[in-house]
């Protein structure tokens, strides 16, 4: 009777270690995805607050472009609706919109030499492709934490503690096919 007892004990001691240590690493888990987040979050501030100023610049030479402009502002709106929300599924539909938009207004530019040439344009657009850069990355570093996080709550027997602890699975920041499809660059100069 003495050893079923210490049996028993030896497996309640591993079983609470066991839910101990899983629910440890799920909520690390949990805060790579918000700290992966919040590094997305940052670089779309601060590209949304640079998209003005380019507009801007762009408004100044470019009379009659001004739907394309109106596109880049309007995307630039929805982008931080979304941001605002949360919704990272509306999130990644407004990011191809803007990025489509920005993609024919560089296009576009290639129309006007002396915007071009314009030192505080050429800053913005550098500056506005930089933090595109840093966003795809971004954005590849959040998707790969929220997988993880969305195998480790779903794995056999981890999904145990999860559902116990009410831990959920995220979104992925996926943009839409018309993001990922070559720009017709024909189009944008006929």
């Amino acid at each position: 009777m003495e050893i079923f007892g210490y049996t028993l004990l030896a497996v309640l001691l591993v079983a609470v270690l066991y839910v101990i240590l899983t629910y440890n690493r799920l909520v690390s888990i949990k805060h790579n995805v918000d700290k992966a987040w919040a590094n997305i979050d940052v670089l779309l501030k601060q590209r949304h607050d640079e998209l003005p100023k380019l507009v801007e610049a762009c408004r100044q030479y470019m009379k009659h472009e001004r739907e394309t402009l109106q596109r880049v502002t309007e995307a630039r709106g929805r982008v931080a609706e979304a941001r605002a929300a949360g919704d990272v599924a509306a999130l990644g539909a407004a990011e191809g919109m803007l990025r489509m938009g920005l993609g024919q207004l560089f296009a576009v530019v290639e129309n006007y030499p002396e915007l071009k040439a314009d030192q505080s344009f050429g800053h913005l657009q550098g500056r506005i492709t930089g933090l595109e850069n840093q966003i795809a990355d971004r954005r590849e570093y959040y998707n790969e934490t929220v997988n993880i996080n969305n195998v480790a709550i779903e794995v056999f027997p981890d999904l145990f503690v999860a559902n116990w602890f009410r831990f959920g699975s995220r979104e992925l920041l996926e943009f839409s096919e018309a993001e990922k499809a070559d720009v017709d660059l024909k189009s944008l100069f006929q």
